[in-house]
């Protein structure tokens, strides 16, 4: 029997200071961040078995995470740390534009990840295996990584699902484009977003953007537009599920949490338009706090919601 949980995550987990829009320009709150990670936490908090893999640097923002991980029920057994490298950090600002990002990564712990280091019982015992583009973009020896872990996954007949989260601060667009049209070619569920999508591909149009995906090669793709809700597409069906509408005042890991709640009712064993409209309604309610991991909702939480429509 597996000793893997059923979801597993690979990539770079980020100490976040968060400052609000109403706040008076000094103060910032710490919190957790990191696409992957909150990936997992997500999925943790829909009550679906989650691990992540990644390096963390021996220091306080490692325990700090190590202490995250143990509270929300996420695995860490196979999480190293690196002995010189530090813990990434990312500093997240808002304005009338939106929030924005920047990042003390620059050689952290988890851009230092080598295939070598990876465990491949962990990985080939899981039903899902997730990672995006920024594990890729982060430094070659993670994208080395992140190919030898999906190489892993698919000779395991273990489900692939990729974020293709762009951040053309660390990669060209045409690098970028490269490494993630290759990579949905090889994955089993492609959980882009709108804007990015509109980047990389050159196309405006969801259906268009979901036919691209389509014709590389993902089964199924599921295209998440922010407050215009989400398209869920296959080669045979497609629909599309309008957002619910909330008092957001900050969208940071909001595509994160779809990406764990959709794929944790996928598990359970839901259809795609069941667990397309739950993941979107866990996205929307993520948007009612600041910071990436703190407004994730719980299982309870989205049902009530679901309950009254």
């Amino acid at each position: 029997m597996s000793t893997s949980p059923a979801l597993v995550c690979l990539g770079e987990p980020l100490i976040e200071f968060n400052r609000p829009r109403e706040g008076d320009g000094r103060t910032w709150l710490q919190g957790f961040g990191g696409d992957s990670q909150n990936v997992a936490i997500a999925a943790a908090r829909q009550g679906a078995a989650a691990g992540y893999l990644t390096s963390l640097g021996q220091d306080w923002m490692g325990d700090a995470f190590l202490e995250l991980w143990q509270s929300e029920g996420v695995d860490a057994s196979r999480v190293s740390r690196h002995p010189s490298a530090p813990t990434g950090v990312s500093f997240v600002t808002h304005s009338a534009a939106g929030h924005k990002f920047d990042y003390l990564r620059k050689n952290s712990a988890a851009s230092l990840m080598t295939p070598d280091g990876l465990p491949k019982d962990y990985i080939a015992g899981a039903r899902f295996f997730h990672l995006s583009a920024i594990g890729q973009a982060i430094s070659d020896s993670a994208r080395q990584t992140c190919e030898a872990a999906i190489a892993i996954a698919r000779s395991a007949g273990v489900k692939v699902s990729y974020d293709t989260n762009l951040r053309l601060r660390l990669w060209e667009l045409d690098t970028a484009r490269r490494t993630i049209d290759a990579t949905l070619a090889r994955c089993d569920v492609a959980l882009p977003s709108l804007d990015d999508s509109q980047q990389l591909t050159g196309l405006s149009e969801p259906d268009a953007i979901a036919d691209h995906y389509l014709k590389l090669g993902a089964p199924l793709v599921a295209l998440k537009m922010a407050a215009a809700g989400a398209l869920i597409a296959t080669p045979q069906k497609r629909f599309r599920l309008a957002a619910p509408r909330v008092v957001a005042v900050d969208a940071t890991g909001a595509g994160d949490t779809f990406d764990g709640a959709f794929l944790t009712r996928l598990m359970a064993g839901d259809d795609l338009e069941t667990a397309g409209r739950y993941a979107n309604v866990a996205a929307a309610l993520s948007t009612r706090g600041y910071g990436a991991v703190t407004p994730i909702p719980r299982a309870a939480e989205v049902l009530a919601e679901l309950a009254r429509g």
